[in-house]
């Protein structure tokens, strides 16, 4: 197979693979490792083939002889936790990410995935130290804004879930699951207005958002203004939700 035979079959084997046709896609990296076996790359590529067709041992396989050739490919350790990760082995997925990161410190993608893991593992202070490097790094990462906002959430440290919370919010404004999930961390905070202001851009940005309409029903209940309350509940019964729910907010409406 010379070059150019080469390049072609990789690009080949790279678009049914984006096509998610991962068994045509494992026979032509196989037949490309035949002319090329000393490539890390290949090897990771069909350790992720054999992932998407749920034979984990022999992606596993792959993934190890892919780092044996180069142990600096992030991606690979990725993807082995990934592994580790859906069969819920957590301490083997933290430990080979810890590995990589020793040999890895300014990998943004290794930090954040163990800080994620850790999560998992309801390791609350490793994560925030991991999601806080991942921001030391790279500052404007508001996925690891996000990630520490839900962990303080978690906690019950309310100000430091907002203060997240607003950090994801000066770069993503047109998603209201934000603005909902910050309008509870005001919530918890005994913050109404500020809660209620995240819910009403939740449903400005989606106005078919029901969770937006709920929470707002109940906010003004709470605080007294009924019309308000009315108006947000009334609108929520116009959505598609279980008939338990409706007569529980029927019931609600019965007696304002």
């Amino acid at each position: 197979m010379d070059e150019k035979q080469y390049e072609e079959q990789l690009k080949y084997a790279m678009d049914l693979f984006r096509l998610r046709n991962f068994e045509k896609a494992l026979d032509i990296f196989k037949e490309l490792l035949e002319a090329d076996n000393k490539n890390p790359h290949l090897y990771n590529n069909i350790g992720l083939c054999y992932a998407h067709l749920s034979q984990n041992n022999q992606a596993e396989e792959f993934y190890k002889k892919a780092l044996f050739l180069d142990d600096k490919l992030p991606e690979t350790y990725i993807n082995i936790a990934d592994i580790y990760y859906k069969e819920n082995r957590l301490w083997d997925a933290i430990d080979i990410l810890q590995g990589a990161i020793a040999l890895l410190p300014d990998n943004v993608a290794l930090r954040h995935y163990l800080g994620r893991i850790y999560v998992e593992d309801k390791r609350y202070d490793d994560a925030i130290d991991a999601l806080d490097s991942v921001l030391e790094l790279a500052p404007k990462n508001y996925d690891a804004n996000w990630d520490l906002g839900m962990v303080y959430f978690e906690l019950g440290d309310y100000n430091s879930a907002i203060a997240n919370f607003e950090e994801v919010l000066k770069y993503i404004e047109d998603n209201e699951l934000i603005y909902y999930q910050t309008a509870l961390a005001y919530e918890a905070n005994d913050e109404i207005d500020k809660a209620i202001s995240n819910l009403l851009k939740s449903i400005s940005v989606n106005e078919k958002f029901p969770l937006g309409y709920k929470r707002l029903g109940m906010l003004f209940m709470a605080r007294g203004d009924k019309s308000d309350a009315k108006e947000y509940y009334e609108e929520y019964l116009k959505f598609d939700i279980p008939s338990e729910e409706k007569e529980k907010i029927s019931k609600i409406l019965g007696r304002i």
